[in-house]
């Protein structure tokens, strides 16, 4: 379930399931083998001039945000998932247009010690003006 809807009076851009390698977390284990994360961002922008003018310089380019996103999963490990979240987080707010990002960070295989399908950390940030 998605915090960010159209209905926030922004248009929303999803890129989903952006998979990759990571060595984050507070065990010797997980930093030593890392595991697969998952990310899915949202991002509030206005697509309305990108949209009149059929111009890619006029909205957020999701195949930067993708590429960003893998790239700060698969590089320098955190502690925390919340870390990475924002890490992230203050990536895409750091692109033009964006207003407001919501990121969702997926740790299926999080060691927990007990059966458990996912791990699951979302933040919503807005650009502070």
């Amino acid at each position: 379930m998605s915090a960010l809807h159209a209905d926030d009076g922004v248009d929303v851009i999803e890129v989903l399931g952006i998979r990759a390698h990571g060595h984050h977390g507070v065990l010797p284990d997980e930093r030593l083998r890392g595991q697969p994360f998952i990310a899915d961002i949202r991002l509030g922008v206005d697509t309305s001039a990108a949209a009149r003018d059929d111009d890619l310089t006029k909205t957020v380019n999701y195949a930067d945000v993708a590429q960003m996103t893998h790239a700060e999963i698969s590089g320098e490990p955190v502690d925390l998932i919340e870390t990475l979240a924002q890490r992230i987080a203050d990536r895409c707010l750091a692109f033009p247009g964006v207003l407001i990002v919501e990121v969702v960070i997926h740790k299926p295989q999080a060691p927990v010690g007990v059966p458990a399908d996912d791990i699951v950390i979302r933040i919503l940030r807005r650009r502070v003006t």
